[in-house]
């Protein structure tokens, strides 16, 4: 186990205290009641991971408002009160178990597969994303067309994830990461293709990371300096998982900018945050992040669910933390395996298929009961 002793030491996201650098990645689980509030099933499953070992715990993409941020059928909000005290629930859960747990917030932007308080998305320009919908979210067929933000739409946006964040803190989560990646809304302005604006808010890279940073600067300032305002990047898209951010100068305007506005931390994911970002043979996404965030801690995911992979990226390549996901639907106890010199377990797609739900990842588990606890119902 020596080997992988620096997964076990421990770390401060400004004032909050980690026994360990392994975090459970967010992941969407389209779990909730219709109506976006966190269920029992739901506190059992993030409960787990606390009482497996984690260091941290990140929640699915949680909606910001009662208006365009919703992007999924049965996806948590925190957009009013009833849905911020079914959160606590989860909240008491997981820190009885023993970890912290942060909340991820989120607006879909154009990537709507749901949305039960309007059937308009909004973008930073009027665009059809590419791709298709995700049928493991339930989603089938293309994108609507979006209608592009106005400045009111931006404001209103941002002032969503202020309140959300504020009714976070007041519930008890720990902090809050910006979902900031994998095509959503605030990828969607970093994202030459989806902003064609000719504003303050489009055109070069600097002037396309101007909402990212507003709002992490808007959430420091209502939220003080010792809440942990994470965010989370990557280049790569839920629906083009090809795409790539200009080069290397884009990446230290974007972690630059960001580290500048206040965040707490940078979470980088997608392809390139483990292996190089731009060229076969240039630094990763997790390597830039740390060159050019200013010093903050740097939370590196993707393909990390063997020891080895996880260790390497804190030894070799800088990262402070490492997010696990697949790797820990599979194993909720991932921590405590490692540490033991165990072998983390396979994932099986079929815990997520057809659909990713709670629901059906218990009925998995039942199959494979004598490798895993039950996870309570709905």
């Amino acid at each position: 186990m020596a080997a992988y002793s620096s997964l076990f030491t421990s770390l401060h996201l400004d004032s909050l205290a980690l026994a360990n650098r392994v975090v459970v990645s967010p992941m969407t689980r389209v779990s909730a009641t219709t109506d976006g509030r966190a269920t029992a099933q739901m506190a059992a499953y993030y409960a787990r991971y606390a009482r497996g070992g984690f260091g941290l715990v990140i929640t699915e993409g949680t909606y910001t408002d009662e208006a365009y941020s919703q992007g999924y059928v049965d996806q948590p909000g925190i957009a009013n009160d009833a849905q911020a005290g079914a959160w606590a629930k989860v909240v008491e859960q997981v820190h009885a178990a023993g970890a912290p747990i942060v909340l991820q917030l989120m607006h879909a932007g154009a990537l709507v597969q749901h949305n039960r308080f309007t059937t308009k998305t909004i973008a930073p320009s009027a665009v059809t994303p590419p791709g298709e919908q995700m049928p493991m979210y339930f989603g089938e067929g293309g994108y609507a067309t979006a209608q592009a933000m106005s400045e009111t739409d931006i404001i209103e946006a941002t002032q969503g994830f202020v309140a959300a964040a504020q009714r976070a803190r007041s519930v008890g989560f720990d902090g809050v990461e910006v979902h900031g990646a994998n095509g959503y809304l605030l990828d969607e302005f970093l994202t030459d293709y989806m902003n064609k604006r000719d504003d303050d808010y489009g055109g070069g890279i600097g002037n396309r990371v101007r909402v990212p940073r507003m709002i992490v600067r808007s959430l420091r300032d209502a939220l003080g300096n010792d809440f942990p305002v994470g965010i989370r990047l990557s280049q790569t898209k839920v629906n083009d998982p090809d795409y790539r951010w200009a080069g290397p100068e884009d990446a230290e305007i974007i972690f630059h900018a960001l580290a500048e506005a206040g965040a707490s931390y940078l979470h980088v994911t997608g392809a390139g945050a483990v292996e190089p970002a731009f060229a076969d043979d240039g630094p990763s996404l997790t390597t830039l992040a740390k060159r050019h965030g200013a010093g903050l801690p740097v939370i590196s995911n993707g393909a990390l669910y063997q020891p080895e992979a996880a260790a390497a990226m804190l030894d070799e390549q800088g990262a402070d933390l490492v997010s696990i996901g697949r790797g820990a639907l599979a194993n909720s106890d991932w921590p405590h395996k490692v540490r033991a010199g165990e072998r983390p377990r396979d994932f099986d797609p079929a815990s997520i298929s057809p659909v990713a739900t709670l629901d059906n990842q218990a009925a998995w588990e039942t199959d494979n009961a004598d490798v895993f606890e039950p996870l309570a119902g709905g």
